[in-house]
This record gives structure tokens, C-alpha cells and sequence, in this order.
């Protein structure tokens, strides 16, 4: 697949855009015009450029009001595209990207349209150039690619073609079953992008909400598979505008960039299979999450494990040459690393005590491995002494780690690296079963990459973004999980410099884990240990309990038990669910206890009590759980 992207797409300077887009991996750049009038550099050194890093310049774009313009106006614009011929000459593009007029003042005669395209296709063959015409979402008079596509046929010039734009075409919700009546020879170019699922003008939603494919609910899945189906094998290109790629790194940008491509080509090549063969491996299933690894110093390793005790955990190992512990309850295995000169030190000296790493249970590790490689998702490596088992590990969210443990060999770890420890400590459970899931808060800005991340690397499904109302402003969330649940992950990010995520962000120094869920089969009784066991949790107001009777009309002694203990509820169609959170430690992290009846949601009913609940406590200075 011969790999491009629009310079659009990126922030900065032209000139740091095509460094960053050959760095990533593509194999050609469209050229948008803007790009060029702002750079320093001139257009045949911007070519030059180009070549230099290994590039092809795929088309040169956009050249806006063409087709249909009054008489008096036509010679205008046929000067005005010879002039762009020129720069199309200096910076060495082949290919001119012509959008569907929207003029008020163009006319939709279809006459005067293939006149105007065979004009210019005997204009651009005297040069060796090409034209595209694709059919803009809210063009004048051409807004879908059949009707593109039927004028490009009519014109019957071999210089005039077409360009294919997923978002055009599926905003505007056109049959991708229509693109088979399309010849792939006549088609020039096409662009792809992805968007969330919105509901508003066509222009808005193009200009600030597209991103990359698998980031997005449009089906570019079925888009290109029809396509490359039908015979297509020219570029595929990135065209993408969106307010936070404008404010990220162009060299991050670019890499999601050519990541989504590379996941898109193996999606649609698992589906059109045996015509295209997948080149990677199959996506990474997840069992679930092994254990949580927090880093911590000499002198935050008590309060540490104060609150796991407080939490139901007993010490079960000690490492066999390391300063790292094992606390375990059930299913859940937690790590504390305090070894001096490691990744974990490294990272707590940065975070403060925290999760530094997630272990998933995975199958098929050497699959994943080679993947992820090809995904360009870093490996990490740290040294390790003769006897101590190897785990495989990769570069994730906020400089933190995942490490890749083979499913069913888990134990193997645990009895090779750590020494048992008699007795533990903490004494008996509080009935958690197993890790629910995970809650990572990050920029805003990085929310649309790390959900690329996990959906290229693992076999997960993604959920649709959902609104949370913070006391202080608003919090997009949204959910990734594996198909058996082993790895649920939650992804939190707000603009809004006040809520508790954005404060979150500032006082842990970036990205990271804010809170932990951890499953029980008795959420009552779990409380009522807890409450034993010490653990102090948020106090949540009688309002919310009188709302509830209203809502549910919950059993009278169920609800009393649920305001006793300060536990959530929630219910839908699915079941029931309930949520007992506990105090920020460090205002670094807290965790949540929660009990599921048949629900898979994640209680977003709840999020703005459980939010304000915390904000409460914003200013209180106390350490520990």
C-alpha cells in the first residue's frame, strides 16, 4: 500500500510537517496550498525537499470554484489554475485536487461542467498533469461521488479523474455498495478519514472533527474494502482536520497517522482474504489484567501498604533479588517496586507513588511482539539478573509500561521470581475477585491517540464517546474492552483546566492510572469488610439516596443499606450495578469497588456524584488511602 498523507493534517511549519511525515513512514504528501504560502521555503526548494526525504508529492490541493463558473468569470479561473500548474511543476506534484464548487454564483448545468473538465483535462495533458475532481459533503451542486463520478465519465478525458473522500462520502451516509460501479483506473486518489458520529453541518463537523481511521464510528472499513476489492492499488491518503491534532506534535500526528493506515490495511485484509493477505499478525487477545505495578519510595511504601491491607490484600511474595513485594487477593495481584537504579524508581520519582505498569495475560506474546513492531510501538528493556524470568514489555501511556505475560504461564513468574511469604499479612479478604477496570486520565489532546494505540494492538472494541459533567466543566470518557471483559480500560480526558481530571493531570506531572475497579460478587458484604478493614471511602449525599427511590424505587431495605455503606447504583436494560469509591491516596489515584448483575456500562449516571464527592476534598492536604 503506497502510504500519503495531507499536510493539513499537522501542526507547524512545512518544512517540520515533511520531516515529520517521512520520519513516520509514508511514502508520499499531498501538498495543501496554505502550507505552501506560509512556508519560508520557495516551492521548488520545498520540492526538492520532498525528494530529498524519500517522498513523492501526491497531489497538490485544494483548487476551490472551478466548474461552472459564469462566462465572465471563466477565463479568470482558467489563469488562475495555469498558475498553479506552475507551482505544481516546482514542487513536482503530478496531481491537482479539484473540489465540487460551492459558489453561490456557479451553475449546476451539467453541459457546462464536462465542457469546463474537458477544457482543462487538454490543458493539463499539454503539461503531464493530472486532475482530480472529488465531490465535497456540501458542495453547491455536487455533493456525492456518484454524481463526481458521472462527470468524470462523461468528460472521457484521460487526464481527468476522479478522488474518492471516505468523510464526503460517508457523512453523507452514501452506499459504499456504489463505489463497485466505479472503474479504479479513472480513480486518482483516495483520501480517507474518519469522524465521530455527530449531528451537525457538514462543514463544522469536516473542518474540526475528522480523525484518523479506527479513531472515529464511520465505516472506512467497508469504504476501502470495497474499494480495494473492486481492484484499486493506487494512494491512500490521510486527510484529516481536527482542532487537537493542530495543537499536538506533527511528529505524534504523523505516526498515528501512518499506524491507522497500517491497521486499516490489515482489517480490510482479514476481511476481502484470501484477494489481499494480512501482513501483520492477528490483534492481541487479552485474558486479563495479571497484576498492577506501583512505584514507590523508601518512604512511601507503608502508606502503601496500609491501604492494601485496608483494601482486603495480604503480602504473599517477596522478589528474590529485588525491593519489590507481591499483595494479593483472589485474582488481583498487586506490585510494589521500591528497587533503587529501576524503570519503577525512575518513574516514582517523577509521579510520586503510583501505577507504573500494567501486566496483561495475553495469548500468543511472540504475535504481539511482532505486532506492536510493526505498529512502531516502542519495546522497553531494562537489565535483569542470571534466574529471573524475562517479562516483555512496551512503551504505553505517560511513560508508563504494559507487560506481556503468556497466558497460562502466569504462575511461572510468581514462582520463579518471588519467594513466598509465610502467613501474609492483612488478614482475610474483603471478597474481591479480580481487577474490572482501569481508569487512565490524559490530555485531552491525547485521548484519540492512546485509543488508536490500543485498538491496533489488542482485540478490543471501543464504546462511543460519552459527556461527563464535572462540577467544573465537562469530561469525555470513553471505554475499550476486550470481548470476554478481561480488559476493560477507560479513557478520561477535559479541556476544562478545573476539572478533577484536568487537576489530576497537573498535580501527577501527566498521563496516567486515577483510579483502579475491582470486582466483587457481594458488594454489601465487601463494604462491611472494608469499613472493618479501615478503608476510608467518600461520604455521598442523602439526596443522591432520595433520587434514587424516586428513580428505581428500590427496596426500602436495600436502599438503606446502600445509604449506610455510601454506595452507587445504577440500572439499565442490561442489569444492575454498584460502586463503592474510596478516597484519593495522595490525590494521585483512588479505587473503586464495584459489583455488575448482567451490566456492562460503567455507571456514567453516577460519575457526576461520584466527581463531586471528590471535589470536596480538592483542598484537603491529607496523605494515605
Amino acid at each position: 500500500m503506497f502510504t500519503s498523507i495531507a499536510t493539513c493534517s499537522l501542526s507547524g511549519a512545512l518544512e517540520l510537517k515533511l520531516r515529520a511525515i517521512a520520519q513516520a513512514g509514508f511514502n508520499g504528501v499531498e501538498i495543501f496550498e496554505n502550507d505552501l504560502l506560509t512556508a519560508q521555503s520557495s516551492a521548488r526548494e520545498i520540492g526538492t525537499l520532498i525528494r530529498e526525504l524519500g517522498l513523492k508529492c501526491t497531489a497538490f490541493q485544494p483548487f476551490r470554484d472551478f466548474e461552472g463558473m459564469p462566462d465572465n468569470l471563466r477565463p479568470q479561473v482558467f489563469a488562475r489554475i495555469e498558475r498553479k500548474f506552475d507551482v505544481m511543476e516546482e514542487l513536482g506534484a503530478e496531481l491537482l485536487l479539484i473540489c465540487s464548487n460551492v459558489s453561490p454564483v456557479s451553475s449546476g448545468d451539467r453541459g457546462r461542467i464536462v465542457a469546463d473538465f474537458r477544457e482543462l483535462g487538454e490543458r493539463a495533458a499539454r503539461r503531464g498533469l493530472r486532475v482530480g475532481y472529488e465531490a465535497l459533503a456540501w458542495g453547491k451542486h455536487v455533493w456525492d461521488h456518484r454524481e463526481a463520478w458521472s462527470i468524470v465519465r462523461e468528460t472521457g478525458h484521460p487526464a481527468i479523474g476522479l478522488i474518492l473522500d471516505s468523510f464526503h462520502s460517508l457523512a453523507r451516509a452514501i452506499p459504499t455498495e456504489s463505489l463497485r460501479e466505479i472503474d479504479p483506473a479513472r480513480v486518482f486518489l483516495v483520501q480517507l478519514a474518519d469522524a465521530p458520529a455527530l449531528q451537525m453541518d457538514y462543514v463544522s463537523w469536516g473542518r474540526h472533527f475528522r480523525n484518523m481511521p479506527g479513531q472515529g464510528e464511520l465505516p472506512v472499513i467497508d469504504f476501502v474494502a470495497e474499494l480495494l476489492q473492486k481492484g484499486y492499488s493506487n494512494v491512500m491518503s490521510l486527510e484529516i482536520f481536527n482542532d487537537r491534532f493542530r495543537s499536538s506534535s506533527a511528529s505524534a500526528v504523523a505516526l498515528d497517522g501512518h499506524r491507522s493506515l497500517t491497521l486499516l490495511y490489515d482489517q480490510v485484509a482479514r476481511r476481502i482474504a484470501p484477494r489481499l493477505t494480512p501482513a501483520l499478525p492477528p490483534r492481541a487477545r487479552v485474558r486479563g489484567v495479571e497484576f498492577l505495578e506501583f512505584a514507590a519510595n523508601e518512604n512511601e511504601i507503608g502508606q502503601l501498604e496500609s491501604l492494601f491491607t485496608s483494601l482486603g490484600f495480604s503480602r504473599a511474595g517477596k522478589h528474590k533479588s529485588k525491593e519489590v513485594t507481591r499483595w494479593r487477593q483472589n485474582g488481583i495481584n498487586i506490585v510494589i517496586n521500591s528497587e533503587p537504579d529501576s524503570f519503577a524508581r525512575a518513574y516514582g520519582s517523577m509521579h510520586g507513588a503510583s501505577v507504573c505498569a500494567l501486566g496483561l495475560s495475553i495469548e500468543n506474546v511472540p504475535s504481539a511482539l511482532s505486532r506492536a513492531q510493526a505498529l512502531q510501538i516502542r519495546r522497553f528493556s531494562q537489565p535483569i539478573v542470571p534466574g529471573e524470568m524475562s517479562i516483555p514489555s512496551l512503551h504505553a501511556i505517560g511513560g508508563s509500561l504494559i507487560y506481556l505475560m503468556e497466558a497460562g504461564s502466569e504462575a511461572e513468574v510468581w514462582d520463579t521470581d518471588f519467594m513466598p511469604v509465610n502467613g501474609g499479612s492483612g488478614g482475610r479478604g474483603a471478597g474481591l475477585l479480580r481487577v474490572d477496570h482501569v481508569a487512565q486520565t490524559m490530555h485531552y489532546e491525547e485521548m484519540l491517540s492512546w485509543l488508536l494505540y490500543y485498538v491496533a494492538l489488542f482485540e478490543v472494541s471501543k464504546a462511543p464517546v460519552v459527556q461527563i459533567a464535572d462540577p467544573l466543566g465537562l469530561v469525555q470518557t470513553q471505554t475499550i474492552e476486550s470481548a470476554e471483559g478481561g480488559m476493560r480500560i477507560t479513557l478520561n480526558g477535559s479541556s476544562s483546566p478545573q476539572t478533577l481530571a484536568s487537576r489530576f493531570l497537573q498535580g501527577f506531572h501527566g498521563a496516567g492510572v486515577q483510579h483502579i475497579a475491582l470486582a466483587s460478587a457481594d458488594i454489601l458484604a465487601s463494604a462491611r469488610r472494608l469499613r472493618e478493614l479501615g478503608l476510608a471511602t467518600l461520604p455521598i449525599p442523602p439526596n443522591y439516596y432520595e433520587d434514587l427511590q424516586a428513580r428505581f424505587g428500590l427496596d426500602q431495605q436495600l436502599l438503606a443499606q446502600l445509604k449506610e455503606l455510601n454506595i452507587l447504583y445504577d440500572r439499565d436494560n442490561d442489569g444492575e450495578y454498584f460502586q463503592l469509591v474510596s478516597r484519593a491516596f495522595a490525590k494521585r489515584f483512588f479505587f473503586e469497588i464495584v459489583e455488575r448483575r448482567g451490566y456492562r456500562a460503567f455507571g456514567a449516571a453516577n460519575v457526576a456524584i461520584r466527581l463531586a464527592a471528590q471535589s470536596r476534598y480538592r483542598d484537603d492536604a491529607q496523605i494515605g488511602p
